[in-house]
């Protein structure tokens, strides 16, 4: 327990702390004052004083913010005693101000990158291509295909991981393969035409695949790459998770994925803490994919949420004036109502799945 706190406390202070750089320097580089920069809400801990800014560290290790000058502490609403100083937010073109608000989100993006960076360049675990099971009327089996052999090959192309197979066998639609098989130190060679199956998709979707009727024997290496082609691997891993992500939000509006998979701290909590307990690159995956969800769901837009106020921009620029105060401050009550709603509704799938089990 007391492992899963501390985890959970890690990587949440510092995805925040991540976050919250973001908008800090790009305050900084565009010319805006910075206030305040705050890790957690709620009673100040520890806090000091550097020039300007106030740096502190507050109870409730759930967000944090940045108050630059010519904001209110959350944000949200213009101060009017400082919004018209030369270096206020509210002073800035909505280019600049579009930049400082984006940057939390691009932060994540490029921090979950540099994580994935570094699990590529020192190796990441891969399943081999060697066979474990050989089904019983499915097409390996009749070829031949026997426990403990290890396909090297498909359609003359070498292979040594379980995903490219796994991949050159569905890319193909049905299509025969030519498989080399290392049975026993000796190479063969067999075609074999893929069955056609009703699979499913990772948001539990039925979808036809096709298979050759074998599993992996669970034989695991560690791959790793040079830091140049790391860096490659490592913007594309981001990519793809940004993209997931985007796409399980809008299976989530469309009932695809259930209500009930939403979690909320305490499944963070428990999460982190079993990776940690997996080992240090466990965390970091975890860490990364943590990083790009908060990214994402940050620029929902959502008032609050930078995704909001980056919203909140591109109306008063087709509209060409600034919304009234009464307008945003409407917004806002809106939106804090749907997080708290949505933390709320987390929080309660997270105690019950403590109950149910």
């Amino acid at each position: 327990m007391v492992t899963n706190i501390l985890a959970a406390i890690l990587v949440l202070g510092l995805l925040i702390f991540v976050h919250e750089l973001g908008h800090f320097l790009a305050a900084k580089r565009l010319g805006v004052g910075v206030i305040k920069f705050s890790l957690g809400f709620g009673p100040v801990l520890v806090s000091r004083r550097v020039g300007e800014t106030e740096y502190c560290l507050s109870a409730i290790p759930l967000g944090g913010f940045v108050k630059m000058v010519g904001q209110e502490d959350d944000g949200s609403e213009l101060d009017p005693e400082t919004a018209e100083q030369e270096n206020s937010f509210a002073m800035k073109p909505t280019w600049a101000q579009a930049i400082i608000v984006s940057a939390g989100p691009i932060f994540n993006f490029l921090f979950a990158w540099l994580l994935y960076t570094l699990l590529f360049a020192t190796g990441v675990p891969v399943l081999t291509s060697q066979i474990g099971d050989v089904k019983e009327d499915m097409p390996a089996a009749a070829a031949g295909i026997e426990k403990g052999d290890a396909i090297v090959a498909v359609n003359g192309t070498t292979i040594d991981r379980w995903e490219q197979l796994s991949s050159a066998i569905k890319a193909g639609e049905g299509a025969a393969v030519s498989l080399t098989i290392l049975h026993e130190g000796a190479e063969r060679t067999v075609d074999v035409v893929p069955a056609k199956i009703e699979g499913s998709s990772i948001f539990g979707e039925p979808i036809p695949t096709w298979v050759i009727g074998v599993g992996p024997a669970g034989k695991i290496i560690t791959e790793r790459s040079n830091p140049v082609v790391a860096v490659g691997q490592g913007f594309m891993r981001t990519v793809e998770f940004i993209e997931l992500t985007i796409v399980s939000i809008v299976k989530l509006f469309q009932r695809v994925v259930p209500a009930s998979s939403l979690g909320g701290p305490i499944m963070i909590m428990k999460i982190a803490g079993d990776q940690a307990n997996e080992g240090i690159q466990a965390l970091i995956a975890f860490m990364a994919i943590l990083s790009i969800n908060l990214g994402v769901l940050n620029l929902l837009p959502i008032p609050i949420l930078d995704g909001g106020h980056l919203t909140f921009m591109a109306i008063e620029k087709v509209i060409g004036h600034p919304l009234a105060i009464r307008q945003r401050e409407i917004a806002t009550q809106v939106g804090l109502f749907l997080l708290v709603s949505l933390m709320g509704f987390a929080l309660y799938n997270d105690i019950h799945r403590l109950v149910v089990g």
